[in-house]
């Protein structure tokens, strides 16, 4: 996980601590990430970079990245397969119609429910890690 925030760090850092060999384009998709400050995948990476890295290394960077933990997938229920800078602990809103995304950082009514679901569990006894994803109307398309 990062600790700092993304505009704040340093990337040839971060994948040195990671044991990553500092390439060209493991920079790139960092950069791409860290500009965005979104939920981003793959096709949206290429784009921005102009093909000028292919896709399916584009994929594999992904992928090697979460296994990392640079990165964390997000399910926004859509097409393509979305990955955010696994820098803080948040969750999202996201418009069924437009695609707009929001942030919104976990509270304690959160994490209140979340210890009453481990106590009135019958097969489970703690949650490691979860993940929470709101669909609806933004503003402007309601």
């Amino acid at each position: 996980m990062l600790n700092k925030k993304p505009q704040n760090f340093d990337f040839k850092k971060l994948l040195k601590d990671n044991k990553y060999i500092i390439t060209p384009t493991r920079l790139a998709v960092i950069e791409t990430f860290c500009k965005n400050n979104r939920p981003i995948g793959a096709e949206f990476i290429c784009k921005k970079l102009n093909g000028k890295i292919n896709e399916a290394t584009v994929y594999r960077t992904l992928s090697s990245f979460e296994k990392s933990g640079i990165l964390r997938k997000v399910d926004l229920r859509k097409d393509s397969t979305y990955f955010e800078l696994n820098n803080d602990h948040h969750h999202h809103i996201v418009c069924t119609k437009c695609g707009e995304i929001e942030d919104f950082k976990e509270n304690i009514e959160i994490e209140k429910l979340l210890k009453k679901v481990v106590v009135d569990s019958k097969k489970f006894k703690s949650i490691e890690e979860h993940s929470l994803e709101l669909f609806g109307l933004c503003r402007v398309c309601n």
